[in-house]
């Protein structure tokens, strides 16, 4: 065992060495360009989401739009009013699957494979395309037992909302890639 400086001690020397060694760390971090995501901003101040009915993902787009996290508030137009909006993000497909990838020596399911996969487009008030009509898709795998199939149901359910989401901050992500209107 080695001594330490008198009034020095082991837990003093070891956050010292942590503190140094995060100081190191952030310095590297900043000189690669690494920097945290902040609030999104658009070139757009307003956006008419359709369909205008119905949750899924374009009920909760429409709910990150207009969260009171983004400054300055994009606006979202309702269905009379989406004439007006300076671009349209036109939600073509919501499609929800759900596909066996797994059977037992007996035939029965043992694993599944769930997914999501939207289609959208983005336009301007004058029809322009600004995104032209993409694809994104999020994949999940999830065991399966018949002992316990409620359990698995809330499980199967949890996974999909997740999948939503994922799918939404992408979505915001690539409105925020539209650099121009026009």
């Amino acid at each position: 065992m080695t001594a330490c400086k008198p009034g020095v001690s082991r837990r003093g020397v070891m956050r010292g060495f942590a503190l140094l060694g995060g100081t190191a760390l952030a310095g590297l971090m900043t000189g690669c360009g690494f920097k945290l995501r902040g609030n999104q901003s658009f070139v757009f101040e307003t956006i008419s989401v359709s369909p205008s009915s119905g949750g899924g993902v374009a009920g909760e787009l429409r709910q990150a739009l207009g969260s009171k996290v983004r400054e300055p508030q994009t606006a979202v137009e309702t269905a009379s009013r989406a004439a007006t909006a300076q671009v349209a993000l036109d939600l073509l497909s919501e499609q929800r699957e759900r596909i066996v990838v797994g059977l037992n020596a007996s035939g029965q399911v043992r694993e599944l494979q769930l997914r999501v996969r939207i289609k959208f487009r983005l336009r301007n008030a004058l029809g322009k395309e600004l995104l032209p009509e993409t694809e994104i898709l999020q994949q999940r795998e999830i065991s399966f037992s018949e002992s316990a199939v409620l359990a698995k149901e809330a499980e199967e359910a949890l996974l999909y909302r997740d999948m939503q989401s994922d799918i939404v901050q992408q979505l915001l992500r690539r409105l925020e890639s539209v650099k121009a209107l026009d």
